[in-house]
């Protein structure tokens, strides 16, 4: 199962969202087309797409900030599950390696010292750092306000 988003972002911050045709058999045959809405992608779409942007606002924000000619960037991610590499003969999977790889393309008049700078601040990005580092997450069920109301009431 693999995932592909591509995000495009200019200087004025105007992104556009491209996704791959997730039910097609071969990869090859992943045509990327718009994104219109954020439903016409699947959780790991979403992911993507908000490190894509995510990874984009930094970088132009950084290059506006520091004279940085960047016009355009684009991120080219792709999610995949595979099959740990000490495995690749088991009859059964337990477990498969996630992985995200992330492509970025960087437009404008830039010198290489600019691109490899803005290449090494692409890895601040917050959803970048969770990503690589982790988070530890914790889930509650809220109450609703008929809920609060009939706990205090009795029966």
């Amino acid at each position: 199962m693999a995932e592909i988003v591509v995000v495009r972002q200019n200087s004025q911050f105007e992104t556009e969202f491209l996704a791959a045709d997730t039910e097609a058999a071969e990869p090859a045959g992943q045509e990327l087309k718009p994104v219109h809405a954020i439903h016409e992608l699947s959780p790991y779409g979403m992911l993507l797409a908000g490190l894509g942007a995510c990874t984009a606002i930094l970088l132009h924000s950084y290059a506006q900030n520091h004279g940085v000619k960047l016009e355009w960037v684009e991120m080219r991610l792709t999610y995949d599950r595979v099959f740990a590499k000490d495995c690749q003969q088991c009859e059964e999977i337990d477990q498969y390696t996630e992985q995200i790889k992330a492509e970025v393309g960087l437009v404008g008049k830039l010198s290489a010292a600019e691109r490899n700078k803005l290449f090494l601040i692409s890895k601040h990005c917050p959803v970048h750092k969770i990503l690589h580092n982790g988070i530890q997450t914790e889930f509650v069920l809220a109450k609703t306000p008929d809920q609060a109301e009939s706990a205090e009431t009795p029966s």
